[in-house]
């Protein structure tokens, strides 16, 4: 027999689940200590019940430390909800492992307790719930961090998304101005927005504003004539606007080819050419007294 059939871990979970349970709660709001952010002794409780809960049944039929195996697929979706949670609200990796590994200390109490005549085999199974623990401890901090990541991931999606509005300027004229760097994610969303715009008002003209745009590169200018080029596909014709001094030298200097694409200096002139060719006019009226 194996040392995972032969431990007592999983007949001290069944005997003892309650005050185990009792045991690991009062512990972890005791280390808590009251901080804001905290969960609840209600919330903590349910969690810490259904992890408990999940891992006697897993651990029934042996070989428990194995916890990538189909028996343990309880537990870990246990963990990964809790996990997801806790990094949806703020808590740390450290936090959201340190609810493993504070059972320790309420199973090693009952360990102690069920095997003080035995120095070897409390010894024996005091290492195998360390290893258990600690291998569960790891598999919530790497649910946590994957969490994390797809949170940021969201959120850059929508700055993004945010940072490239499409505005209606005038009846068949858009705007969007650009502000920060200007990447490969970044045009991807911009092309997406203006053609979806272009779409959705029937505009044949869309005034592109790159006054908040600090460079001009080689690979920013391309990202630009391929934002026109589709918004040429889709019918609509573009203008640049915002082009300074200095990134009219460096677009020259590159050798970057604008001569199809109708720039100039400042959004103002930009709007008056797009009034233009849209057929209207701005025009002052007459001075009263």
């Amino acid at each position: 027999m194996t040392r995972d059939e032969k431990s007592r871990i999983p007949e001290i979970l069944r005997k003892h689940e309650p005050e185990l349970l009792k045991d690991w709660v009062q512990r972890q709001l005791a280390a808590a200590g009251g901080r804001p952010g905290q969960l609840s002794e209600a919330a903590l409780r349910e969690e810490a019940s259904r992890f408990l809960s999940a891992l006697r049944e897993a651990v029934v039929g042996g070989q428990f430390r194995d916890i990538a195996g189909p028996a343990w697929s309880g537990v870990r979706e246990v963990l990964g909800e809790i996990s997801r949670d806790r990094a949806q609200h703020g808590f740390s990796p450290t936090e959201t492992a340190m609810f493993v590994f504070s059972f320790k200390e309420a199973l090693f109490a009952r360990l102690r307790r069920e095997l003080a005549a035995d120095a070897d085999a409390l010894a024996d199974e005091t290492w195998a719930a360390t290893t258990l623990l600690d291998r569960l401890g790891l598999y919530t901090i790497e649910i946590h961090q994957k969490s994390r990541e797809e949170v940021i991931g969201r959120q850059q999606q929508e700055m993004l998304e945010l940072s490239t509005p499409v505005v209606e300027l005038w009846q068949g004229v858009l705007g969007l101005p650009l502000i920060g760097t200007l990447d490969s994610a970044r045009t991807q969303i911009v092309m997406e927005s203006l053609l979806q715009r272009i779409v959705e008002t029937g505009a044949t003209i869309a005034v592109i504003d790159i006054t908040g745009v600090p460079t001009v590169d080689t690979l920013v200018a391309q990202h630009l004539l391929k934002t026109v080029a589709a918004a040429r596909l889709m019918g609509a014709d573009c203008i640049i606007s915002g082009i300074r001094p200095q990134i009219a030298q460096t677009i020259v200097h590159l050798g970057v080819d604008l001569q199809n694409v109708i720039t100039k200096a400042t959004l103002a002139d930009a709007f008056a050419i797009a009034l233009q060719r849209t057929g209207f006019a701005v025009q002052r009226l007459p001075h009263r007294a």
